[in-house]
């Protein structure tokens, strides 16, 4: 299959509908926030369906249903879009390794393996996004006496955890749901 091929494969009408499905469910639940943990850290259980889409389609189209979602966050956003820029980067990383071994890989051993080390990595992306963007940026607008710096290193295991068990969550919602919807995708299209 030539490349031409595979860019046309990638893109057609029915994925694309699935995408745009993503996106709008994604988007929809993610208004669906659990009360504010430490003030300001919120699970947001529409990355759930960006995985889903990332793993069905693959990296490109998890990454393109991710920056739709945090585009249509940033029309009401109170952050003037660095929470959701924030967000992006922190689930792109969370969604890559799995997708992207999911490709050349199946069986439940990889997937468990991938959706661990995608754990890993988007709770490091997350303490990275904290100290250097997202604490830095709030606490200078908020105009409050304690740096970032130094709020990052009184928090910094309240993010990693927070962050971790935020992506394992969303990890076990789609292993347990992912089957499924393969299944139906794959009749679907037939």
């Amino acid at each position: 299959m030539g490349r031409e091929s595979r860019k046309q494969n990638r893109f057609t009408a029915k994925r694309l509908a699935i995408m745009a499905l993503f996106v709008a469910l994604s988007y929809a639940v993610s208004f669906l926030e659990t009360p504010p943990i430490a003030g300001f850290l919120k699970l947001d259980f529409g990355n759930v369906f960006i995985l889903l889409s990332s793993l069905l389609f693959g990296p490109i189209e998890g990454i393109i249903v991710c920056l739709l979602k945090e585009g249509l966050r940033c029309l009401t956003s109170s952050t003037l879009c660095i929470g959701e820029l924030a967000n992006f980067v922190i689930t792109s990383s969370f969604i890559l390794l799995p997708s992207i071994l999911y490709r050349y890989k199946k069986g439940i051993k990889v997937v468990i393996l991938s959706l661990i080390g995608g754990c890993i990595i988007g709770a490091g992306t997350a303490l990275l996004m904290n100290r250097f963007v997202l604490l830095p940026w709030f606490y200078q607008k908020a105009f409050i006496p304690v740096s970032g710096e130094e709020m990052f290193a009184q928090v910094w295991w309240i993010l990693l955890l927070f962050n971790l068990v935020k992506c394992v969550l969303i990890s076990v919602i789609v292993f347990l749901l992912y089957k499924r919807l393969s299944n139906f995708l794959k009749r679907w299209e037939q």
